[in-house]
């Protein structure tokens, strides 16, 4: 990007850097962003939400995660199916589907990426780390 002056163009340097640099992207990592300013994790955002940076740069995540909040949807869909909030261990929130059985899948539940870009729906898949039958309570 360059501001124009009277004389010459000169570029800007720090302007929504990160926002589109290469990373090495593998079929099973999902990339998020961190600001540089801050530290925040965020994933696909263009402004840091807590300090409004705009200095983010792309990392990739090493996919392992806990489930935050999980609920069934019959709609649009021939079968029912989750959607789940996974808060991952760098400290971002993504949306994604947790593999398994759809009353097994609980808050709490630690789960680990198993394909970053679900064809169909275009979103993370998860798979429960731990056994998701729970003890009678």
């Amino acid at each position: 990007m360059y501001h124009h002056s009277t004389s010459a163009a000169q570029p800007v340097v720090g302007f929504a850097t990160g926002v589109l640099a290469p990373v090495e992207r593998t079929k099973d990592a999902i990339v998020y962003q961190r600001c540089a300013w801050c530290g925040t994790a965020m994933y696909h955002r263009l402004l840091c939400p807590v300090c409004q940076g705009s200095e983010l740069r792309t990392e990739r995540s090493e996919g392992t995660g806990t489930v935050r909040h999980s609920t069934v949807v019959h709609r649009n869909t021939p079968a029912a199916r989750n959607v789940s909030l996974i808060e991952m261990a760098e400290g971002f929130v993504v949306r994604g589907r947790v593999m398994g059985p759809l009353i097994g899948i609980h808050s709490g539940d630690r789960v680990k990426l198993s394909t970053a870009k679900d064809p169909v729906r275009g979103e993370p898949v998860f798979q429960l780390l731990d056994e998701p039958y729970r003890a009678w309570s």
